[in-house]
């Protein structure tokens, strides 16, 4: 099992700021996020423990949010002190770079503007900062790759 820190990281390291692609804590949560959703539904279990929760603006894991929060809206520094071709195996660096390719792409209020039209947060968000459980990810995100398909 992994931890979200692990996978943030991992984002952080496809950062490539020649090309003007910048990761601030907004669109880090987001892709984590995806991350996880889309890892329930292809593996059927979690790529890490950590909760994510139905913020004002989208979706968080509290812990790495709190990680980074002092960057505000700044770009977060890529780590070039892990290697995180130690820390997966190839299925799920297929997967993390397949959520990357897609969702990388967006700006971090374009994360926060996709996540809210999504019924998964739309409910989640109902109680303020309430639980975005694994298993109603697992579900959410197991209709999206059948729509896909």
């Amino acid at each position: 099992m992994h931890t979200c820190f692990d996978v943030a990281n991992y984002f952080l390291k496809c950062q490539r700021y020649e090309a003007g692609e910048l990761i601030t804590n907004m669109k880090l949560q987001k892709l984590v996020y995806y991350a996880q959703g889309i890892y329930l539904a292809m593996q059927g279990r979690p790529l890490f423990n950590e909760k994510i929760y139905a913020w004002e603006y989208g979706p968080v894991c509290d812990s790495l949010w709190r990680k980074y929060k002092d960057y505000e809206s700044e770009p977060l520094p890529r780590p070039n002190d892990i290697n995180t071709d130690d820390i997966f195996e190839i299925e799920t660096k297929q997967i993390l770079d397949m959520v990357y390719d897609y969702y990388g792409q967006y700006s971090a209020w374009g994360l926060s503007e996709m996540s809210h039209k999504e019924q998964i947060w739309i409910d989640a968000n109902r109680n303020v900062r309430a639980e975005i459980t694994v298993e109603a990810m697992k579900e959410y995100f197991l209709t999206q790759i059948e729509e896909a398909n």
